[in-house]
């Protein structure tokens, strides 16, 4: 049997893999496990937790491993349990707020726990930019440093999230890395963790290098991991800089547009 095209195939969950209802398409199942049964391995990147990742990958046949957390966890789906996980110290967390704070005036926070039991917590205000996903709000901001936490979630009542983006790198500085992995979800990550550190150990371990992934994502988040691969490949609901560093352009998540390029190259 000839190689596969791409011995790795990396996709981004929420906007990518994932239609707007949290649901794989019937097209997309198949054309993923033409790919596995070709000869290529499935590895889910992204910024939702482990235990927010579970249910996805029982739904898809509960194999393989997946890059939680932007690129903090890597979580064995089989096993249930987390082969690495690094954590935000929680003092500088709170600093990088107060700094935030201090050029835009109150945001609202939420954080994810670590663990693969790890609780989603938000304080007064917070809105899940994702009301499918369980939340439990707290009375406030002190509760959300109670116990370890991968990243804090930040929303501002006015300024875009490329705004809040923006403002929060310059003000956090070396203190925690700022990312951007959908509509309402502005983040503080480990400094220098990022889905591009997570993937390429993911893929270490696995035996695959950069040359033999292809990378499917939609927001900026996914940046770091597209110049990682050998091949990024935006779908057409992408952010514009996404799209800006893309190898190519494929149909939306709503459209299959995950599927349309691995029929292409699979099938």
């Amino acid at each position: 049997m000839p190689a596969p095209a791409y011995a790795l195939i990396a996709t981004d969950l929420d906007g990518t893999l994932l239609r707007g209802d949290d649901t794989v398409s019937d097209r997309t199942r198949g054309a993923l496990a033409a790919a596995v049964a070709a000869g290529a391995r499935h590895i889910v990147v992204t910024g939702r937790p482990a235990p927010r990742v579970k249910p996805i990958l029982d739904d898809l046949g509960g194999s393989g491993l997946a890059v939680c957390a932007q690129g903090a966890q890597l979580y064995d789906g089989v096993r249930d349990r987390l082969l690495w996980s690094l954590t935000i110290d929680r003092d500088l967390a709170e600093q990088a707020l107060g700094k935030i704070e201090a050029e835009v005036g109150q945001v609202y926070a939420a954080v994810d726990q670590d663990g693969v039991e790890g609780l989603t917590l938000i304080e007064p205000g917070y809105l899940m930019p994702h009301p499918t996903l369980p939340a439990v709000r707290v009375r406030g901001r002190a509760a959300l440093w109670e116990r370890p936490i991968s990243k804090v979630l930040l929303r501002h009542p006015s300024l875009s999230d490329d705004e809040l983006a923006t403002v929060a790198r310059a003000a956090v500085g070396p203190l925690a890395t700022v990312t951007m992995s959908g509509p309402g979800t502005v983040e503080l990550q480990p400094r220098g963790v990022t889905k591009a550190t997570g993937l390429s150990l993911a893929a270490e371990r696995i035996g695959v290098g950069a040359a033999d992934t292809i990378a499917f994502g939609d927001m900026p988040n996914d940046v770091p991991m597209f110049a990682w691969a050998g091949r990024g490949v935006a779908v057409a609901n992408a952010h514009p800089e996404l799209k800006g560093v893309a190898d190519e352009v494929t149909s939306s998540n709503e459209e299959d547009g995950v599927a349309v390029v691995l029929d292409r190259l699979f099938r």
